[in-house]
């Protein structure tokens, strides 16, 4: 195997020779898209990248942890190029690789790839060598060039999943500051808008931290790390999972600059579409809306008060459907109507599926796959539909376990896990539910000094098999919506991811939804549909319930969830903004609305936009104590500067015209929206 392994590799590099296009005595130069260029130094194992004259990346490097040295593309004294034609899943292009050897160390390569259409390329570094056990590549290393000269650059903050309430954050980029951020970073300028986009577009094996630091000299450095954990942001406890063989690879990193850093981000999330496509089954139906019982009723459910709620949407909600559809989502505590435990008697819950079907209304149900919520109670407790003890099944971390949220990671390649989930969801199905909103999927990708299958070695691949075979456990049979979930691993599995952690009635948790919105809108692009959480108005100002429905119509879908089954003034304003149809039909395509303003920190942007059939719909949200006026800037969110538009305010349903630089005032905690005919 060695032998054929070495042949193929002297053969390739023959082959390279045969390409001496943009090469120098020194340098290759690689072009990609329009007008952007990589220029290769194979005396030094560096390279610069650029946009016609104009300078982006400098003296770039890639990196590789071997026998506990970090080994650098500069180390390698001899160094080789091939390219071939490709065709993939990306389009038509080249694959470029260059071959670095030196006497005594694994062989590395750097492979980029490149397509005449598309201003950015791909990056992957692999090594090969004998035993190799590697946990700890960087694709990239080098000097960004900063674009602007104004303002302080912004480096973006994206989190690994949306558990404990954790924020995205725009970092303003100064002397000696740095940002660590999970899979993907941009480093842009907010008024200009101009910015780059480095991220990974793989997430099956590592995980990829992105750091950009500005130094004391105010030069921006940025690595992209595979094999990064930080038990702040991935919540692992110790280094990252080895991987092993004659060959080790990162993960791919894709680098691009654009003029308006949201196309790059959005470039980036339908990348990782394309490099993982779903292996859910295909949504081809309504967006999703409906009612979840975590809102406000929580522990608290029994039949009575669950039907009682299906009745209040057939009777009091009967627009608030996409399609005709909307769901009716049991939450934790659904085994209040549980007769014997996990394998016992569901007749109760068979009965609430059957209600809500007879009503029109699809049922839902909740789980967490991958935790044991009662450990405390010792690891001797056998696992329900298994002949494992919960201690076999727990995923080993150190010298103990991992422990979040008050449960315990379950080892998502043990078959006590696997039997658990296969009894439990064969029960789902028994009673004829039709979505599934999974919960705590984090615990499922934390890294391990050992899973029970020896070739699982990552916490990445650990979440890809326990993912992988839920899947398959479900056949297709629900929507499969993920709630506390790693951000960008996910979109191959779920229909619905949501896009931060619980929210519920007030102006600070439409706040706090609306920055993951504002940051990471574009996962829009990644999923069939983001959600903002259930919707609570409880009693709440009027101004404050309305800014709460329009943080979901914002993000692109719509569950309710206060308690239908008693009376209160939530009543009265679910069948007011729910059955507001001109709004509802913004969700029709799913798709969730585009921040105006980054910058914002760990708050959001108070302008949010979408254009749909014609029209341009503008949300503005007060965030603040006090009334506040909005500058409606035309340049900002894309109309023309010299025309006057009609609008309708769909909150208030009063028409009138729209004209650049006009002042909208808002009263305190409240927000509203505009439909903006783009046609005179």
């Amino acid at each position: 195997m060695i032998f054929k392994f070495l042949f193929k590799q002297q053969a390739l590099l023959i082959l390279g020779m045969l390409f001496f296009s943009g090469r120098s005595a020194s340098a290759i130069m690689i072009s990609y898209g329009k007008t952007g260029k990589i220029d290769y130094n194979i005396k030094t194992g560096t390279f610069n990248v650029s946009d016609g004259a104009k300078k982006l990346f400098l003296n770039v490097f890639s990196q590789a942890e071997y026998q506990k040295t970090l080994l650098s593309s500069k180390t390698y004294d001899k160094i080789n190029y091939t390219q071939t034609s490709i065709k993939n899943r990306f389009g038509n292009g080249i694959r470029h690789t260059f071959w670095l050897r030196k006497s005594g160390l694994p062989t590395m390569q750097q492979i980029f790839y490149t397509y005449a259409d598309k201003n950015y390329f791909i990056i992957e570094i692999s090594l090969q060598g004998v035993d190799l056990s590697i946990n700890h590549i960087v694709p990239l290393n080098g000097n960004l060039i900063d674009q602007g000269n104004l303002d302080a650059p912004t480096s973006l903050f994206v989190p690994f999943d949306n558990d404990t309430f954790i924020s995205y954050n725009t970092v303003p980029l100064t002397a000696n500051v740095q940002n660590s951020s999970a899979e993907v970073t941009s480093l842009y300028h907010d008024q200009s808008r101009k910015g780059f986009v480095i991220g990974s577009i793989d997430h099956t094996r590592w995980k990829t931290g992105v750091i950009t630091t500005m130094d004391g000299d105010k030069k921006i450095s940025v690595q992209a790390i595979c094999g990064y954990t930080e038990e702040g942001i991935t919540r692992d406890k110790i280094p990252h999972g080895y991987l092993s063989g004659v060959s080790v690879s990162s993960a791919k990193v894709f680098f691009g600059a654009f003029d308006d850093w949201r196309l790059g981000m959005e470039t980036y999330a339908k990348l990782n579409r394309v490099s993982e496509p779903p292996i859910v089954f295909k949504w081809d139906k309504a967006t999703p809306v409906g009612w979840n019982s975590w809102g406000a009723m929580q522990e608290k459910i029994t039949l009575e008060k669950v039907n009682q709620v299906t009745d209040f949407f057939t009777d009091s909600l009967k627009s608030f459907r996409i399609g005709d559809v909307a769901y009716i989502d049991l939450d934790s505590y659904w085994d209040n109507l549980l007769k014997g435990g996990l394998t016992g008697d569901y007749s109760k819950l068979k009965a609430f599926a059957d209600h809500a079907k007879s009503k029109g209304l699809k049922p839902g149900i909740y789980w967490a796959p991958f935790v044991d919520w009662g450990f405390a109670g010792g690891g001797n407790r056998k696992a329900e539909g298994t002949d494992y003890t919960f201690g076999e099944m727990w995923t080993k971390v150190g010298s103990g376990y991992h422990d979040i949220d008050g449960a315990r990671a379950l080892d998502p390649t043990h078959p006590g896990t696997q039997q658990r989930i296969a009894a439990v969801i064969n029960k789902f199905k028994e009673c004829g539910f039709e979505m599934i909103k999974i919960d705590f999927l984090g615990h499922a990708a934390i890294e391990s000094d050992h899973f029970y299958n020896p070739k699982i070695t990552t916490g990445m691949q650990a979440y890809k098999t326990g993912m992988e075979f839920l899947l398959k456990q479900l056949d297709g049979k629900m929507l499969v919506y993920a709630a506390i979930s790693p951000s960008m691993a996910s979109g191959r599995y779920v229909h619905v991811r949501r896009i931060a952690c619980d929210a519920f009635k007030s102006i600070k948790d439409t706040e706090y939804t609306l920055n993951s919105v504002s940051n990471g809108w574009w996962q829009t692009y990644l999923y069939n549909y983001i959600d903002a959480d259930h919707v609570v108005f409880s009693d709440q100002s009027d101004g404050e319930n309305t800014a709460r429905f329009l943080s979901a119509i914002v993000t692109g879908t719509c569950i309710t969830g206060d308690d239908f089954s008693r009376q209160g003034k939530w009543i009265g304003t679910a069948r007011r903004l729910l059955n507001n149809t001109e709004i509802l039909k913004i969700l029709e395509d799913g798709k969730a609305f585009v921040p105006v303003e980054g910058n914002r920190g760990k708050s959001a942007s108070q302008l949010f936009v979408k254009e749909l059939n014609g029209v341009k719909y503008l949300a503005v949200f007060n965030y603040s104590e006090g009334a506040n006026d909005f500058n409606i800037d035309f340049s900002r969110i894309g109309l023309k500067l010299d025309q006057v538009y009609g609008t309708e305010n769909l909150i208030s349903r009063k028409k009138e015209s729209l004209k650049n630089n006009q002042i909208i005032k808002l009263a305190a905690k409240d927000a509203t929206i505009f439909k903006i005919t783009l046609k005179p």
